[in-house]
């Protein structure tokens, strides 16, 4: 096991103690507004448009099963709506619906904030160079568009 010196971390160690800390910070988002972290990420998810089931179930790396139960409990909770597929009558289309859009925004508003201010100690030229890194990092190991851009664009 290598030793931390002169408090500097490693490639690895920064990544998955910093994924680790993203997920505390998301979690505890998710629960202050009363969802799981997965009802958090279909939310983000489908914050962008909507999708088939199996389309889905790649996008948030879930199993058929884990996704079905996952979009029953919040279709109960009248966050989201399963809609034909206009392009396959067999098929349905996972949306959100006017409730679940609200509290998807909200969260996410909130979730994002929440994690700007784990850089809020960089410069805005540090911060640059850390999404330019972690986007390249993204973009090279084809990561799914689980979250928007925060900010005007979206």
């Amino acid at each position: 096991m290598s030793k931390q010196v002169d408090g500097q971390i490693g490639t690895v160690a920064a990544l998955v103690r910093s994924t680790f800390l993203v997920n505390a910070v998301y979690a505890d988002s998710a629960r202050e507004y009363g969802l799981t972290q997965q009802q958090g990420q279909l939310l983000c998810v489908l914050m962008a448009q909507p999708y088939g089931m199996s389309e889905l179930g790649a996008v948030l790396r879930l199993a058929k099963s884990s996704l079905t139960g996952l979009v029953d409990r919040s279709e109960r909770n009248g966050l989201v709506q399963r809609k034909p597929d206009p392009e396959d009558s067999r098929a349905v289309r996972v949306a959100l619906t006017r409730q679940g859009a609200k509290l998807a925004d909200e969260f996410y508003t909130e979730t994002c904030r929440r994690i700007e201010e784990l850089t809020s100690g960089f410069a805005a030229e540090e911060r640059e160079t850390l999404a330019a890194l972690l986007g390249r990092v993204v973009m090279d190991n084809k990561v799914p568009t689980v979250f928007l851009e925060p900010g005007p664009t979206r």
